[in-house]
């Protein structure tokens, strides 16, 4: 996996560049693209409860990542490509808990004018290698849906694996879960 790049922003928070991305803290600034993202109904086919309706739900969860990356030094990154200050997606971790235990849930959105150029794996990968560095005991999750062929098959780029103890039924049915248990990089549990 191409280890990314880290540069702290003026706040002290991870920036992230890859070859081809730059994964930055999300702002308030962000939220009409977030809104275009998320209120894009092929972007949440998989997880349609996640569909943002309007500007201020997009504001309203976009507060709640920079609130997330406030409360925990970590969270959701917005994705620009190279040189644009276009968000063409968003990837990160959340703090949840799966089968009652504590996990990093990794998501990875795109809007689908990239779809197919490889960049959900290039966040995800990313964000992974950046993880097992600063959280190196974490669990990293991905949950996907048994029909998100796509999504499966960036979790496992991304250096996941399939972990059915943590399979479990999410809010638009049941979760596939793939996570850095049996990596003998990761040191957690």
């Amino acid at each position: 996996m191409p280890a990314a790049r880290l540069v702290l922003d003026a706040n002290q928070r991870p920036t992230l560049s890859t070859a081809r991305l730059r994964l930055g803290v999300p702002a308030l600034s962000d939220t009409a693209a977030i809104l275009a993202i998320a209120g894009d109904p092929r972007t949440v086919e998989h997880n349609p409860s996640d569909l943002v309706a309007d500007l201020l739900e997009a504001e309203e969860l976009v507060g709640r990542w920079v609130q997330h990356w406030d409360d925990r030094g970590f969270g959701y990154w917005c994705v620009r490509e190279v040189g644009s200050a276009t968000v063409v997606g968003y990837c990160g971790l959340k703090s949840m808990h799966a089968q009652g235990q504590p996990v990093l849930n990794l998501i990875y959105r795109l809007i689908p004018a990239v779809w197919g150029r490889g960049y959900a794996t290039e966040a995800a990968q990313a964000v992974v290698s950046w993880a097992g560095t600063a959280q190196p005991k974490a669990t990293i999750l991905a949950r996907v849906r048994p029909d998100n062929e796509a999504s499966r098959r960036v979790a496992l780029k991304a250096g996941l694996r399939p972990d059915p103890a943590l399979d479990e039924n999410g809010q638009d049915g049941p979760d596939l879960a793939f996570s850095n248990r049996g990596d003998p990089r990761h040191t957690g549990g």
